[in-house]
């Protein structure tokens, strides 16, 4: 195979050491930067991703985690366990307030419905596999549909071993792809999660803020058939048994020392037009706040009186309040910065460049004007149909997704949509049946209705006829007359029920078609206007692929040009990244951030109730200076948090930070709030990431909650 351009474009005089979300096969072009940060191992074993240490490191499908014992114990942040914990609590039995812990085995309860644990067992170049010569040719929808073949044909010739799950994640753009295989562990089982005073601990209020005192970590265990294979749930699975699991550190960490941290970080920007970061800052994420605010003030108000239908919720809250106060730090940031005039310069500087060389332009000019004018027609569509994406009731979406499985379901499986093959029924099937977990027909109907008010207000031109006609929204409806076209809707369907469901997922689109449930009803007349406005979509996308694929490929020979690396933005795939533990000067207020706090915070802090509401048994403790041996002999206290200087983004919570001999020594979970918009705009002297201190972790769960089963089992006692 041809030389990865991902290889071509690593050179080791990179521009900042702490920046980089580095794939792991990229680690030896950097590994004179990671000698000299301090790293004790040879950074070629970080690349195995079988060996050690990579090979105990997991996803969680939207977290981060790794094993900590041989009995396949998984530690990663409580808000990644958050909703399990959720649903398994009751009035009766609050577990987020109070905790959780099993001491056996058979104490341990069902994760949410559909959790998984994703372990890497190989990734591969395939991307003369999926961008072949005749793909190459290819424009628009037909693009995507042979991109999307290939794919599909990968990805079933991968999971012919029964129990992986495997993906084909495109990097740059679409320049570059990577089969993704790992083994799909679908017993997954809730060990241990402190109280939400220790896990969440400063709540939505220290929510990417510093100091910060948050206990956010939490314990899954995986589980697996006897022969070894992953299964569904079963009283006669097994724990599974990690090939590789990591070494707890003996020694605490101190200001200066090297860190890393291994993990599936989500989605950063870095690569992005100045288009796209104008129409993000100036337009989207301002309605976005706006909505997510609203969203949170309603779920408050329907839930207030309801201590059921509030745990059912929380999940939704605490998902909805940390993404709302991320794109409002950002937005902070970007306030009054050069950051869109520094990218516009930088973009100018690229066409200049390619313009300046003949065989450059030829190759490259065409495709960064096309790709502009695209993304602005696709920034328009996103704009058009921002309300439509919240006015849509849930139970109609489900009945959305389950007519199009239906439909699916009569072609064979390789000529499926992606997402509605057969290797995807467990996923469809878990989440559909599970809704009443995380649902309740009077707040989601006030959800809506605050919503489909705003869509509807819009012009018809700019709304989507098909969902009119299927609400039975008409021009200059009141929000009375849209709440009685809801009540409508809602009364006349049974797929609250939960059997009712699960029938539908075997029903054939002539069932579907004879159904007077109004939310089927619905769901079939909007079909065909769905999968139009779908062909269209892709059609653009296709367009968009083929031309933001060459204008990577022109940026990163421009920026070899300059003797600058390029490392793909993260895409939720397996990343490493390396700084040091540092505190920092804070320039808003003229004070220094210290590296680590303490317990001695928690003190202070405590008021009781609400967010701060540490318990007593913890409080009583560090009062009792009841430490043990996890005093820091600095601090003379046990350390809770601390700051270091690793690029992390969302996904990267739970992902195990390890000392320089590749020893865990805590888990990320957070980043400053002044920092955040280095998702799209890397700032070396602001950004800090937060992690939990292994010492804190270990403290409570030695003098707090008495987990001495799990610390024996991690090798702690």
């Amino acid at each position: 195979m041809k030389k990865s351009l991902i290889a071509l474009a690593i050179l080791s005089n990179f521009a900042h050491a702490d920046e980089g979300m580095w794939m792991p096969q990229q680690l030896p072009q950097v590994a004179k930067e990671l000698k000299a940060a301090g790293l004790k191992l040879d950074p070629a074993t970080l690349t195995k991703l079988t060996e050690f240490p990579m090979g105990a490191i997991v996803s969680l499908g939207g977290c981060s985690a790794s094993f900590v014992s041989p009995q396949g114990l998984v530690a990663t942040n409580h808000h990644c366990v958050y909703n399990s914990v959720a649903v398994n609590s009751t009035k009766e039995r609050d577990l987020l307030a109070n905790g959780f812990l099993a001491k056996t085995f058979a104490e341990e309860l069902p994760a949410a419905p559909g959790s998984r644990i994703f372990v890497t067992s190989a990734v591969t170049n395939v991307s003369d596999k999926i961008i072949t010569a005749d793909v190459a040719r290819l424009q628009g929808k037909a693009r995507i549909d042979a991109i999307e073949k290939n794919q599909k044909k990968l990805v079933a010739e991968c999971e012919k071993e029964a129990g992986f799950r495997c993906t084909v994640s495109a990097y740059y753009g679409g320049l570059e792809f990577y089969l993704i295989k790992q083994l799909e562990i679908r017993d997954v089982r809730l060990v241990h999660a402190p109280p939400a005073g220790v896990g969440k601990f400063g709540g939505d209020t220290d929510n990417w803020m510093w100091p910060r005192h948050t206990g956010d970590y939490g314990f899954y265990r995986a589980y697996v058939s006897k022969d070894g294979k992953a299964a569904d749930f079963s009283k006669d699975n097994v724990p599974y048994q990690p090939k590789h699991v990591l070494k707890l550190a003996k020694d605490g960490l101190k200001e200066g020392d090297f860190v890393m941290a291994l993990g599936y970080p989500g989605r950063t920007n870095r690569h992005r037009l100045p288009s796209e970061v104008a129409f993000t800052f100036d337009w989207n994420y301002p309605a976005f706040v706006k909505a997510s605010g609203e969203t949170l003030a309603i779920i408050a108000r329907e839930t207030r009186d309801n201590k059921d239908v509030a745990l059912k919720y929380a999940g939704q809250v605490a998902g909805v309040n940390n993404y709302y106060k991320n794109r409002q730090g950002m937005l902070d940031s970007y306030a009054g910065s050069d950051f869109l005039a520094r990218k516009t310069a930088e973009h100018e500087a690229l066409k200049t460049w390619v313009n300046a060389n003949a065989a450059r332009k030829a190759e490259f000019a065409g495709d960064i004007e096309q790709v502009e004018k695209l993304i602005a027609e696709r920034d328009a569509d996103t704009k058009r149909d921002f309300f439509l994406g919240y006015a849509q009731p849930r139970l109609l979406n489900t009945a959305r997704s389950l007519y199009r499985l239906a439909n699916e379901s009569t072609k064979a499986d390789t000529e499926r949509k992606s997402g509605y093959q057969t290797r995807d029924l467990p996923r469809l099937e878990a989440g559909i049946t599970s809704v009443e977990r995380t649902y309740d027909e009077k707040v989601d109907k006030a959800l809506v209705l605050n919503s489909l008010a705003k869509y509807a207000a819009q012009p018809a031109a700019q709304r989507r006829a098909s969902f009119d006609a299927a609400i039975g929204i008409k021009d200059g409806m009141s929000q009375a007359d849209l709440a009685g076209a809801l009540d409508k809707l809602y009364a006349g369907s049974k797929l609250a029920d939960k059997e009712e469901r699960k029938a539908w997922l075997k029903r054939t689109p002539a069932e579907f078609q004879a159904s007077k449930d109004t939310f089927i009803q619905a769901a079939v007349a909007m079909y065909p206007d769905s999968l139009k406005n779908e062909a269209e979509d892709e059609e653009l996308s296709g367009k968009i692929q083929q031309s933001y694929a060459n204008y990577m490929k022109a940026k990163i020979a421009y920026m070899k040009s300059k003797g600058q690396a390029v490392y793909p933005d993260a895409n939720s795939t397996l990343r490493v990244t390396f700084g040091k533990v540092a505190g920092r000067d804070h320039g808003a207020d003229g004070t220094t951030w210290t590296a680590f706090t303490t317990v001695n915070g928690v003190v202070a802090k405590a008021t009781g109730e609400g967010e701060f509401n540490a318990p007593a048994k913890q409080l009583a403790a560090i009062k009792a200076k009841d430490f043990g041996k996890f005093v820091d002999p600095k601090l003379k206290t046990v350390p809770v948090d601390y700051l270091a200087t690793l690029d992390i983004t969302g996904g990267n919570s739970g992902s195990a930070a390890l000392n320089a001999k590749g020893e865990f020594i805590g888990l990320a979970f957070d980043g400053t709030l002044d920092s955040i918009i280095s998702d799209w705009d890397y700032n070396k002297a602001n950004t800090r990431s937060i992690q939990v201190d292994l010492r804190y972790m270990l403290w409570n769960m030695k003098h707090i909650d008495h987990a001495d089963n799990l610390l024996k089992e991690m090798g702690a006692e």
